[in-house]
């Protein structure tokens, strides 16, 4: 997608969340989105806005993998995991490999040039591999702790929403680490897109917990994407598409296992 100069449909329009949220799915998962009627570029920022829907979604799908799981007589931790492993399947590792790069940059490098080049190599290393492996069974087996498979289900959603509905925010308050990379293509949001897209995930989060339990699944993900988002500054000068994928992964992390120990 290429920078466009065409003037974006209204922010308010019903077509406008209709083209943010297809840009969204596009972004963040494999899922088809359709087709998009005017030219994406010029939208791009502002589609994170239904990051959290997004995540919704992808959480949803994960919870029918869990539900089914369960109805096939699986075990709990085989199931949390299959639920996981859909996660993946539906976003193509997107998030993890994020995760992985900026592992084994902040871990391998020691200056930013340096921390940002090994961020860009496809290749894992072994800060990456400790990373995936930790915060993938870290979720599996919070996931599993939850008896309830209903209020399991409803726990992934919310956990799913509320890491990506910070995402926007980072992209606002973060300037681009690199001049070339994902996040100088996207552009920085509004502030008010990284509000509406907070707003979002904690309602969502309302709707399937109850307040308490809700607010406290929310401040989580502020502290673990608000401590990423200052690591990151410090150690690198800004955001990149590997930082967000991170911090969407150190917050659905962060989220279940605060609401095992709540719920569970």
């Amino acid at each position: 997608m290429s920078p466009s100069t065409e003037t974006p449909p209204p922010r308010l329009s019903p077509q406008s969340w209709l083209q943010d949220l297809q840009i969204a799915i596009a972004l963040l998962t494999r899922l088809p989105s359709g087709k998009i009627a005017e030219d994406p570029a010029p939208c791009l920022a502002r589609a994170s806005r239904c990051y959290p829907l997004v995540g919704a979604l992808v959480g949803g799908l994960a919870g029918l993998a869990l539900l089914a799981s369960g109805g096939l007589g699986l075990p709990a931790i085989p199931a949390a995991l299959l639920a996981i492993a859909a996660t993946v399947l539906i976003t193509g590792a997107l998030h993890e490999d994020g995760l992985a790069d900026l592992a084994d940059g902040l871990g391998g490098g020691h200056d930013r040039a340096q921390k940002l080049a090994i961020m860009r190599d496809s290749r894992i290393g072994s800060y990456g591999v400790l990373a995936l492996i930790i915060t993938v069974a870290l979720r599996g087996f919070s996931l599993a702790a939850i008896a309830d498979p209903l209020m399991a289900m409803a726990v992934l959603v919310a956990a799913e929403s509320l890491s990506r509905g910070g995402l926007a925010g980072i992209m606002a308050m973060l300037p681009a680490a690199r001049p070339d990379g994902l996040a100088a293509h996207v552009g920085r949001p509004r502030g008010s897109d990284a509000l509406t897209a907070a707003a979002i995930a904690l309602a969502i989060a309302l709707l399937l917990l109850d307040w308490e339990t809700a607010v406290l699944a929310a401040l989580a993900t502020v502290l673990f994407q608000g401590g990423l988002a200052l690591l990151a500054r410090r150690q690198i000068g800004g955001y990149t598409g590997d930082v967000l994928g991170a911090a969407q992964q150190v917050a659905a992390t962060a989220v279940l296992l605060v609401l095992a120990a709540a719920l569970g």
